[in-house]
């Protein structure tokens, strides 16, 4: 199957648990669609460069999944309704990284791996 790669942008005023919570029920929306979530990431609350629908902070989430097309596709649609989701981004890539994603490494081991 194809792997991907997604980011989330959530609503500031959610709390923690519930912006992970938001990772979890894509997850298993996947699952319902033939696909496995492999890895995910919390991201924290972070400012963005632009306002987003009246916000300036997001909570961001990503995951990594092993999924059939339609099965995105139908989580992506489910995630544009969400009324807590403001952004999404799905990439598919070749082969998933081993470790961390780039946000969560720490700043020395990003600039050894330059």
């Amino acid at each position: 199957m194809p792997l991907y790669e997604h980011v989330f942008i959530a609503r500031q005023d959610l709390s923690n648990s519930q912006a992970e919570g938001l990772t979890e029920h894509f997850g298993a929306i996947l699952a319902d669609n033939g696909g496995k979530l492999v890895d995910s990431e919390y991201w924290g609350l972070k400012t963005m460069a632009y306002k987003i629908n009246k916000n300036r902070k997001g909570h961001y989430a990503f995951f990594r999944s092993d999924a059939p097309a339609p099965a995105v596709q139908e989580m992506e649609r489910l995630a544009r309704l969400h009324d807590d989701v403001m952004r999404v981004l799905t990439i598919k890539v070749d082969a998933h990284e081993e470790g961390p994603s780039a946000m969560m490494q720490k700043r020395d081991d990003r600039e050894r791996r330059r």
